[in-house]
């Protein structure tokens, strides 16, 4: 018996060192940190590990991304770029738990809040900033496109990235300036990987600008005061620096400067120490308090997206709320630029078809006229909407004005009426220029370098007695002298302007004109061909808006000639050289064109430019 009370003595010894030894110093083992497992997050936005309850144990947190330890039962961390990275609890040597973290970058769309009316951004640096500082700068010259963007804020960040200095900004993050709902100004973001430096450089660079600060938060939120007297407000958030820039009364203007003052939030101005908490605040305290995908999940962005191909600056825009009135919901464009060739392609989505869904009657002009125009525009589309783009729409000031000229010109209500009706929904403008003409002037005329070429213009007419009556008028009316030449199926006005020949004819169903020079030597063909095989997108069909503007066939023209009638051999290449050397001063743009046409649901609209090499 008394062999048992010493073994269940013995056994319950133990018992108790055991259960000493486990609430002892030595517990905190038993209870292991949570590391969370491993998870994929995004750059800059805080991530937790550890536990809050009472029995969790304070470690020391390696992250494995360089930064320094922290110690806790539970912290909190952002991780600044993307990578993989290997996260450790310690407690002095032993490893306790682990977890890799997967770090992507945070699309800028995400960091703008989902209400942004309007957004410009480029979706990351690498691969898109780059492209687009080099064609701006064969545009403008590099000193000048370099002056523009370092102006443009948060863009200096980012040049210093491009030229090799030491890294602040995340390449894979993007940048971009947004407008929200209620606020008379822009916001800029940008992803940076160094927050603190970021933020120091930005403030030394608003400084070198002249602008002052005028308060600073622990936090890293800074605020500065312009010159103008208004004010912005820079600070971080989840990876991004933003820059609150409202729009100075100079920007905003005087005329509506009340209606704007009434519509804006009220600023409450601290006493000495304090800072300017107003608008800029209410702005901060929206893009710090956003939770979600931001604008990235915008119902009206996810439907516009496959519209568009990728770019590398990419623009959304979007109807304010409750406004109707045009029938536009929202516009998305993406611009891509690439050896020197920049093409903008967007779409614009309405709640009702554009024009009814009716489209308009092509260019009669572009299917038989003189080849290789400088430039070209057409535009087609139902009578209707062609009235309201040249006169105004009914009811509207523009149009109100135009039923004003007229009848002061002698047409009564009905005669007006006729001539806003006469049009047929078609207008074509092609220009050519005469090189040999251009010497010639330029050495036995005004000695001047004008322009000399041919304008052909045509429009399509459903009746043509009120528009001759118009023309005729309006001749008359300024004094200019003309001449009359009727024939069996139209009319022609003679006369001269600016010294050149112009001639109008009006038939049944249009009206022609035709000024300048000559075009009788030129081939005649099929233009609209030509130009939609150069441009593509459909463009000069039936139903589009086009143009184009052709620099590059403008200096062919002028190289052409070889000998010019009455001057000598010896000046022509002087005045060669100097011309080109005046072309040079401009921008180097070999092309522009433009298209627009409706489609099912909205519109969509391209644009190209194309730069030359700089020769000199």
């Amino acid at each position: 018996m008394k062999a048992h009370v010493r073994a269940s003595f013995r056994a319950l010894t133990a018992l108790v060192l055991v259960a000493v030894a486990l609430v002892g110093p030595g517990c905190r083992r038993a209870v292991k940190p949570e590391a969370g497992g491993d998870r994929t997050v995004e750059a800059g936005v805080p991530v937790a590990f550890g536990s809050e309850g009472r029995d969790a144990p304070e470690v020391k947190w390696d992250f494995g991304d360089d930064t320094p330890p922290q110690q806790g039962a539970r912290v909190s961390h952002a991780f600044p770029r993307a990578g993989s990275y290997q996260v450790r609890a310690l407690e002095k040597d032993e490893v306790l738990a682990t977890a890799t973290v997967t770090v992507v970058p945070r699309p800028v769309l995400r960091a703008i809040p989902a209400d942004a009316e309007v957004a410009i951004f480029f979706p990351q640096l690498r691969g898109n900033v780059e492209p687009l500082v080099d064609f701006f700068s064969r545009m403008l010259g590099q000193a000048q496109a370099r002056q523009a963007l370092e102006e443009a804020p948060l863009l200096s960040l980012v040049l210093r990235e491009l030229r090799g200095e030491p890294r602040m900004v995340d390449p894979e993050e993007g940048v971009g300036f947004f407008s929200l709902p209620g606020f008379e100004g822009t916001v800029a973001l940008l992803g940076v990987t160094d927050t603190e430096a970021a933020l120091e450089a930005v403030v030394e660079e608003l400084r070198s600008g002249g602008a002052r600060v005028v308060g600073r938060e622990p936090g890293g939120t800074v605020r500065f005061q312009r010159e103008s007297g208004t004010s912005m407000l820079l600070f971080p958030d989840r990876g991004y620096l933003y820059l609150v820039v409202p729009d100075s009364p100079e920007e905003a203007g005087e005329a509506d400067g009340e209606e704007q003052a009434s519509g804006r939030l009220e600023k409450v101005l601290a006493q000495e120490g304090g800072t300017e908490a107003g608008e800029e605040e209410a702005i901060r305290a929206r893009i710090t308090g956003m939770s979600g995908p931001g604008l990235s999940e915008q119902p009206l962005l996810a439907e516009l997206k496959p519209k568009v191909g990728a770019g590398n600056v990419h623009l959304f825009a979007r109807a304010e709320e409750g406004d109707t009135s045009d029938g536009i919901r929202g516009l998305w464009a993406a611009l891509k630029v690439d050896e020197g060739k920049a093409d903008l392609e967007g779409w614009v989505a309405t709640d009702k078809s554009l024009f009814a869904g009716k489209s308009g009657p092509g260019s009669e002009l572009l299917g038989k006229a003189p080849a290789n125009p400088i430039a070209a525009l057409m535009v087609s589309m139902p009578p209707e909407e062609m009235t309201k783009l040249v006169f105004g729409a009914p009811g509207s000031g523009r149009r109100e004005r135009t039923l004003q000229r007229l009848q002061a010109e002698g047409f009564d209500a009905a005669g007006a009426e006729n001539l806003l009706g006469a049009l047929r929904g078609d207008m074509t403008l092609l220009a050519y220029f005469d090189a040999v003409a251009f010497y010639r002037n330029f050495f036995l005329g005004n000695r001047r370098p004008e322009p000399r070429g041919t304008l052909l213009f045509q429009a399509g007419l459903v009746r043509s007695g009120p528009v001759l009556e118009w023309l005729t008028g309006r001749l008359k009316a300024r004094g200019q002298p003309y001449e009359v030449v009727k024939g069996a199926d139209a009319t022609r006005l003679r006369t001269r302007v600016m010294d050149q020949p112009v001639e109008l004819t009006v038939s049944a169903d249009r009206l022609t004109v035709n000024g300048g020079e000559s075009l009788g030597a030129r081939p005649a063909g099929d233009v609209g061909v030509a130009l939609r095989e150069r441009f593509g997108a459909n463009a000069f069909e039936p139903g589009h808006l086009s143009a184009m503007v052709d620099v590059g066939r403008l200096r062919a023209e002028l190289d052409a000639p070889k000998e010019v009638p009455g001057v000598s051999p010896q000046q022509l290449p002087v005045a060669r050289s100097l011309v080109g050397t005046l072309l040079d001063q401009l921008p180097p743009v070999e092309n522009i064109f433009i298209d627009f046409a409706p489609e099912e649901g909205g519109g969509r609209f391209r644009a190209r430019a194309a730069l030359r090499e700089r020769t000199r």
